[in-house]
Order: C-alpha cells, then sequence, then structure tokens
C-alpha cells in the first residue's frame, strides 16, 4: 500500500495560507479617533436643467394637418411657419363674411342715400316727420348690419390664420406632437418650442428638508467645464413653488443660471445642486473606513484583542469631512480606514490620527 501523497495544489494552497497568516501577524492597519467635529449641515440633490421659456404650441382649429415643417431640434425663428391645417372649411367661411359684408355696405349705401332724401324733402315740406324717423330708423339699422358684417369677416379671417401654427419666437423645437395627416383639435399639442437662454435647474426638495433648505445661506449649482473638470456657481434667481407635490412629497426649487454658466448646457442634463447651511457638531468616520455587505453597514472597531467589526447606523454624506454616524460608536474609540487589511487574522492597530 502506497503512503498518502498530498496532491501539489494541495501543498501550494497549505504554503499560502500559512504565508498569509505569518504576514498578517505583522499587519498595521491605519486608524482614526472618533470624535465629534464641526460639518455643514447642507446636502446635495440632483437637479435638471430646463429652459425658462418652453411653449407648447396646440392647434387652435380642427382639422388634418397638412404639412409639418419642423423636425426635433430644428432651429426656428419668430413667425416662422411650424404646420399648416387643411382651412378649406375656414376659407368657406371667409367667403361667406366677405358676401355677408359687401350686401350690407350696399344695404348702408342704400339707407344713407334714402336718409339724405328724406331729409332734404321734409325740410322742404314735402314728406312727413313719421317718413324722415323711419328713414333714420332704417339707416342706423344699416349701420349696425354693416359693424355686424365687418366682425364677421374678422372672425372668419382668425380662424383661417388659426390653421397657420408659427413658432412664438426664436429658439429650438424639443419636440413635434403630430405627423402630416393627424387629426388636429383645438388645445391639441403640435409643436415643443424652447429658447436656448436662459435656462435654469429644477430640483426636488424631500418635504421633510424643505425647511433646512430655505434657511440655507447659499444654493450653489455644480457644472462641468470644456475641460472636464467641474465648479460651483451660485444661481442669478431663485424661487420655490409655495406648496409640496402631494403625490412625490417634494418641493419644486427653480434656480435661474447666467447666460455664461449656461452656455454648454442642454435641457434634460442632470446636474448636482448643494444647499449650504451653517456648521454644527457631528460625529463621523471616513468613507472608506465603512465596510457595506448587504444590508450590513459596518466598522471594524480596535480593541486589545485586535479588531472587532460592529454594525453601525450612518447618516448624511459630508463629502470629504466624512460620514455621519447616528448610532454603533461612542466618542475615542479607534476605527479602521482600511476595512479589508482588518480583517485579517492578526491584524493590529497602528497609532490613530484624531478625527
Amino acid at each position: 500500500m502506497k503512503p498518502f501523497q498530498a496532491s501539489s495544489a494541495v501543498l501550494v494552497s497549505l504554503a499560502l495560507l500559512a504565508g498569509a497568516n505569518a504576514l498578517a501577524q505583522g499587519v498595521q492597519v491605519p486608524t482614526v479617533q472618533i470624535g465629534a467635529r464641526a460639518v455643514s449641515t447642507g446636502y446635495e440633490i440632483d437637479g435638471v436643467i430646463e429652459p425658462v421659456k418652453q411653449s407648447v404650441v396646440a392647434a387652435q382649429a380642427s382639422g388634418r394637418v397638412v404639412k409639418l415643417l419642423v423636425k426635433m431640434g430644428d432651429q426656428v425663428k419668430a413667425g416662422q411657419l411650424l404646420a399648416t391645417i387643411d382651412d378649406r372649411e375656414t376659407s368657406v367661411g371667409v367667403q361667406r363674411s366677405a358676401a355677408q359684408l359687401n350686401q350690407s355696405e350696399a344695404e348702408l349705401r342704400n339707407a344713407r342715400t334714402n336718409y339724405e332724401r328724406t331729409r332734404s324733402l321734409r325740410e322742404q315740406g314735402f314728406v312727413s316727420q313719421a317718413a324722415l324717423d323711419m328713414a333714420e330708423t332704417q339707416y342706423k339699422a344699416a349701420q349696425a348690419g354693416n359693424e355686424q358684417a365687418r366682425a364677421g369677416a374678422s372672425a372668419s379671417a382668425l380662424s383661417q390664420g388659426y390653421t397657420r401654427i408659427t413658432a412664438p419666437y426664436d429658439g429650438w423645437v424639443l419636440q413635434t406632437h403630430v405627423d402630416a395627416g393627424d387629426l388636429a383639435v383645438p388645445g391639441k399639442p403640435i409643436v415643443t418650442v424652447y429658447a436656448p437662454l436662459p435656462l435654469r435647474a429644477v430640483v426636488q426638495v424631500p418635504a421633510s428638508q424643505a425647511e433646512s433648505a430655505r434657511a440655507a445661506k447659499d444654493v450653489q449649482v455644480q457644472l462641468t467645464e470644456d475641460n472636464g473638470d467641474s465648479k460651483w456657481v451660485s444661481p442669478v434667481k431663485r424661487s420655490t413653488m409655495p406648496a409640496a407635490d402631494p403625490v412625490s412629497q417634494t418641493v419644486v426649487w427653480r434656480l435661474d443660471l447666467s447666460a455664461q454658466a449656461a452656455q454648454n448646457l442642454l435641457p434634460g442634463q442632470q446636474v448636482r445642486v448643494r444647499f449650504i447651511g451653517g456648521q454644527a457638531q457631528r460625529m463621523v468616520v471616513p468613507a472608506a473606513a465603512v465596510l457595506k455587505r448587504g444590508e450590513l453597514t459596518a466598522v471594524y472597531v480596535a480593541t486589545e484583542r485586535g479588531f472587532v467589526l460592529r454594525a453601525v447606523r450612518l447618516g448624511a454624506d459630508h463629502g470629504s469631512d466624512g460620514v455621519e454616524v447616528v448610532a454603533g460608536l461612542a466618542a475615542g474609540e479607534q476605527v479602521a480606514t482600511d476595512p479589508v487589511r482588518a480583517g485579517l487574522a492578526g491584524a493590529k492597530a497602528a497609532v490613530a490620527s484624531k478625527r
């Protein structure tokens, strides 16, 4: 019977494990001493860029869309024709109104002539006062009929003008809502147009943070420059809605940007917005010290027997200042800044720096 011989793979694994344990005996893990420190009470939230001037141009007449002359991304000028609606019915209305206007003008001329003739005859005593009154009444009725016909002609011309969809101002086409041949009815969107400048950042602040947002000393928007670097700029104007949305439970903030800051932005682009508050004492740990495994959030705490993994509850992220610890740690404890190395067997804490 042959003696038992371990495979080469097993021998290599045992050797590596023994080497790792031997190295772990001398691992010095840097730590930081936890304590309260002054951090900003503000917070950051995502926002979206939108144009200040954006209009949904809708139909004001019924009919088929005969032509759609623009597409998404086209640049348009104020008054430029965007689409046309079938105007055959309105054209008939214009012709009818023109005929009624001509008829009323003829009746007005006839009534004026009859009134002037009757007045002359009355002055000579050839007709009675009743005849003059009748002629005057007919003349005034003809005047009213003519004014009514003129109003009808104006209304018909206006209705025909509604079949021509034009741009309200210089801008760009953001979206088209119909195609040629679609049925247009009053109020149906045809084209959405926006002006490239000015632009604003819009954020939806949770209602629970509304008070802290209003108390913020400053509000800034993070923008990306041409070289890829980011910078924070302050809006030239900011406004907020007076009520919270009942569904999302958020309050809308609108932050108008200067033309120089918004020149490289596009509607729909996502930006970062921060509300800068005052200073408050909070206990924080470096973000690198936090170990997350599924739903577990923990840190390695240095003890006399080595590092112990302890679950913690985190609060707000204060960026370079660290992550706020709500529960799980006490002031003065030492936390490993490298949780991977702290998890090795025999790892020891190096001299702690104060946090």
